[in-house]
C-alpha cells in the first residue's frame, strides 16, 4: 500500500436519499441497535464521525439531496481530500437513478483524484433472497462497468459489499475499506503470520473496540462466523470488566491504578475452542482464535497461554514503535 494514501485518511459516504447511509453511520460508530434507526430523520447537511485507531479516520457523511457540482460548492476540494468514496445503494429500491449517479461522481472524483478507492455497498441485502442478492449484485457491477466503459474509465477499480445493518456484514465491508488506508497494512498482516505461526493461534484480528471495524488480521481467509464470534467477545470482555472495576473501587483506594490495567480476557468456548482477547495501544485490541485441536496432549493451556503472552508482548512492541514512526513520517495525520 502506497503512503501517499496515509494523509488521506477520509471516507466519504455518499448515495441518494432513503438509502441507509445515516444508519450504516450510527450502528458502526455510535453502536445504535439496528432497529432504532428506523426513527432517523433524513441527513440534511455535511456529518462527520472521527475515530483513532492507528490512523486518524473521518468519515463524512453527505445528504443524498446535495448537488456537489454547483458553483458554490468546493467539489475539488472535497474529493481530493478523501481516501475511499463509498457509495451506498439499496437494494430493495429502483437502483437506475443511483448508478447514473454513482458514474457522474466517479467520472468526477477520479479526475481530481486518482488514488481515491470506490467502493460500492449494495446495502439492505436482508431483505432479499440469497439468489436476488446475487441477481442484484451482478446486475449493478454489469452496469457499472458498462457506464464506466462509455466514460472512458474501465481501468477504474470497484470493489463491491453485500451489506446489511442486521448482520456483521456492513463491519466487515468498513473492514476492507479502512484497511485499504493503513499504509502499514503489509507490516501488520507480516507482524500477525507470524504471531499465528509462532504461538498455535488459528486466526487473530487487531479490532478498532468502539466500531468493530478490525484495522488488520493475519493472512488467511477470513470466516464470518469466527468474526463475530471475536467482535462479540469484545463486549462481553467490557461488560465483565466494568463490573470487576466497580467492585476494586470498592474495596481499594487506589481505583485509579485499577482502571488503567491492561484489559485481558481469556475464555473457554463449548466446542473447546479458546478465545483470547489483549488490550493494545489507541482503542485497540487483539482477539485470537485458538482451536481445540492446537491444545495437543503435550502442551498445556497454560503453556500454551505464556507463549501467547509473550509472542502479543513483542508484537505489541513493535505495534507501538510501528505507530511512533507513522506519526512523524505522516504528521498530516493528527
Amino acid at each position: 500500500m502506497s503512503s501517499n494514501t496515509a494523509n488521506n485518511a477520509t471516507i466519504l459516504l455518499m448515495g441518494l436519499r432513503r438509502g441507509g447511509k445515516s444508519s450504516i453511520c450510527k450502528v458502526v460508530f455510535h453502536n445504535m441497535q439496528p432497529l432504532d434507526t428506523l426513527y432517523l430523520e433524513s441527513t440534511s447537511k455535511p456529518t462527520t464521525e472521527q475515530f483513532s485507531s492507528l490512523i486518524d479516520l473521518s468519515v463524512m457523511e453527505l445528504p443524498g439531496q446535495l448537488n456537489y457540482f454547483e458553483p458554490n460548492y468546493d467539489s475539488e476540494r472535497l474529493f481530493s481530500s478523501v481516501g475511499a468514496l463509498v457509495y451506498v445503494i439499496d437494494s430493495q429500491d429502483e437502483y437506475l437513478n443511483a448508478l447514473t449517479n454513482l458514474s457522474m461522481i466517479i467520472e468526477y472524483a477520479y479526475q481530481v483524484n486518482p488514488r481515491i478507492h470506490i467502493e460500492v455497498l449494495i446495502h439492505k441485502v436482508d431483505g432479499l433472497s440469497e439468489d436476488y442478492r446475487m441477481d442484484a449484485q451482478r446486475e449493478i457491477m454489469q452496469r457499472v462497468g458498462d457506464e464506466l466503459l462509455d466514460l472512458g474509465l474501465e481501468g477504474v477499480q470497484v470493489s463491491f459489499y453485500l451489506t446489511s445493518i442486521f448482520d456483521h456484514s456492513v463491519y466487515e465491508a468498513f473492514s476492507r475499506i479502512v484497511q485499504k488506508l493503513v499504509p502499514e497494512l503489509p507490516s501488520l498482516e507480516n507482524m500477525l503470520d507470524n504471531l499465528v505461526q509462532h504461538s498455535s493461534v488459528d486466526k487473530v484480528f487487531l479490532f478498532d473496540v468502539n466500531s468493530k471495524i478490525y484495522v488488520a488480521t493475519d493472512s488467511t481467509p477470513v470466516d464470518i462466523q469466527t468474526y463475530e464470534v471475536c467482535a462479540e467477545f469484545i463486549d462481553i470482555t467490557i461488560d465483565l470488566d466494568d463490573l470487576y472495576v466497580e467492585d476494586e473501587k470498592q474495596q481499594s483506594s487506589n481505583s485509579v491504578r485499577s482502571k488503567k490495567r491492561e484489559l485481558r480476557s481469556i475464555s473457554n468456548l463449548s466446542n473447546g475452542s479458546i478465545l483470547y482477547l489483549r488490550q493494545m495501544i489507541r482503542g485497540l485490541v487483539l482477539v485470537a482464535l485458538i482451536r481445540n485441536d492446537e491444545i495437543v496432549n503435550d502442551v498445556s493451556l497454560e503453556s500454551l497461554i505464556t507463549v501467547i503472552d509473550y509472542n502479543v508482548n513483542n508484537f505489541k512492541k513493535s505495534l507501538v514503535k510501528m505507530w511512533q514512526n507513522a506519526r512523524i513520517d505522516h504528521p498530516t495525520n493528527h
